[in-house]
């Protein structure tokens, strides 16, 4: 697996940060079907994934090793679907986060489907994570959005 650098690292916490021009200016179909999946290990949810991200199972290894005992209440599978997210690696074309947030902005939502196994898992564990006492969450930019809202 490859590591990042001190400057790859910020290089790519601005990515994650600065996409919103990749936004859809458009209001796009809701997502449905994943609700009816049923909630599988991990590794099964990310079987479909493989084709177009070739190295994700070594990071579902490597982030279930590290939620081997979460203390959030949640299963050490959907513990480690929020890590898998929060995880980075290389090449970014082929990263969960980015090839799934890509998706998600698509208009064509059939090509969620292969996703509706992780996608049931992941949004599980985060409507399961335990409340945090009034937090306020900001994301700056620097664009005129005004137009778009």
């Amino acid at each position: 697996m490859a590591t990042y650098t001190e400057e790859e690292k910020i290089t790519q916490c601005i990515l994650r940060l600065s996409d919103i021009a990749k936004e859809p200016h458009e209001l796009l179909m809701p997502i449905s079907g994943y609700e009816k999946m049923p909630i599988v290990s991990l590794e099964q949810a990310v079987e479909p994934l493989v084709c177009f991200l070739p190295t994700v199972q070594s990071h579902v290894y490597v982030a279930k090793q590290k939620c081997k005992q979460p203390d959030d209440d949640l299963t050490q599978d959907e513990s480690a679907s929020i890590m898998l997210y929060s995880m980075g690696w290389k090449p970014l074309d082929e990263c969960l986060y980015v090839v799934l947030n890509a998706t998600l902005r698509s208009k064509d939502r059939d090509k969620l489907v292969p996703w509706f196994l992780y996608l049931k898992l992941f949004l599980t564990a985060l409507s399961r994570l335990p409340p945090v006492p009034s937090l306020h969450v900001y994301r700056g930019i620097k664009s005129d959005l005004s137009k778009d809202y």
